[in-house]
C-alpha cells in the first residue's frame, strides 16, 4: 500500500532537494557588496531593528490595506469573465453595479486624499 505513495515522495523529495540547490548556488554565487544605500529602510519609512514603542508613520499601512482591499474587489472581475455567458444580463449589471460601488470607494479615497504621500 506504501508503494503507491513513493511518486509523491520523491516528487517532493526532488523539489525539496532543487530549491536547497539553488539556494546554495545563489548564496555562493551572488555578490555581497552592501552599503549604505541597500542597507537603508525602503517602503515604510523607518528602520526595521529598532525600538518596538518608537512612532512611526500610519500613511505606508493605510496605503497598503487600501491597495490589498481594492485589489481584491478586483480579483472577482476573474470569475465573472469566465461565467458571464452564463449567468446572462442580471449577472452583467449586478457587476455593473458592483463596479460602480468600487470606483465611487476609489473617488472618495482619492478625493480624502488617502492616496496622497506628501
Amino acid at each position: 500500500m506504501l508503494e503507491q505513495y513513493f511518486p509523491i515522495l520523491l516528487f517532493i523529495l526532488v523539489g525539496i532537494g532543487i530549491g536547497l540547490l539553488l539556494l546554495g548556488i545563489g548564496r555562493f554565487v551572488s555578490p555581497n557588496r552592501p552599503n549604505p544605500e541597500k542597507l537603508s529602510p525602503y517602503e515604510c519609512g523607518f528602520e526595521a531593528f529598532e525600538d518596538a514603542r518608537m512612532k512611526f508613520d500610519v500613511r505606508y499601512y493605510l496605503i497598503a490595506i487600501l491597495f490589498i482591499l481594492f485589489d481584491l474587489e478586483i480579483a472577482f472581475l476573474f470569475p465573472w469573465a469566465v461565467v458571464l455567458p452564463d449567468i446572462g444580463i442580471f449577472g452583467f449589471w449586478s457587476m455593473m453595479v458592483f463596479l460602480a460601488v468600487l470606483i465611487i470607494g476609489f473617488v472618495y479615497e482619492w478625493k480624502k486624499g488617502a492616496l496622497e504621500w506628501e
